[in-house]
């Protein structure tokens, strides 16, 4: 399996991590980047848009499918400009080494009963609160590598 250079969190003791390929993707809008807002009451978070590549599913439909079921938002994948790998405890208790690639998307649609996760809300951020609210290091990684870009 591809190992990615740059790693972010580190293993908890007494988990057994599994590789997750993941596309993740930053859609800019008159200056604030799309983010789901994941309701876990006061432990609520910020995530980028994106999630697991299911199947025999490309890192582009994964993305695009993810996106509209966490925010209503139709994407299209454009460049994919980094890659990043995060070690986290899921919710629901299964370890995971998300293997992420982050692309820059081009939103073509919005649909908000497209959404199927209640959980989860789009909810746009201005990119510096971005990196400091994203939940995972590697997110916030990607939003400022994104910026230097710009």
């Amino acid at each position: 399996m591809h190992s990615y250079a740059l790693q972010f969190g580190a293993p908890e003791p007494g988990h057994d991590y599994r590789n997750r390929p993941t596309a993740f993707g930053i859609a800019f809008r008159d200056g604030l980047i799309a983010c789901a807002r994941v309701d876990r009451g006061a432990a609520s978070y910020f995530d980028l848009p994106g999630g697991a590549v299911d199947g025999e599913e490309t890192e582009q439909q994964a993305l695009a499918r993810e996106f509209r079921e966490e925010t209503g938002l139709a994407v299209q994948a454009g460049e994919r400009f980094a890659e990043a790998a995060q070690y986290f405890v899921k919710s629901d208790g299964r370890a995971v080494n998300n293997l992420a690639g982050f692309f820059v998307v081009h939103i073509t649609g919005h649909d908000p009963a497209a959404k199927c996760e209640d959980d989860h809300a789009l909810a746009w951020l201005e990119p510096d609160r971005a990196v400091r609210e994203l939940r995972h290091d590697a997110h916030a990684w990607a939003v400022a590598a994104w910026l230097r870009r710009r």
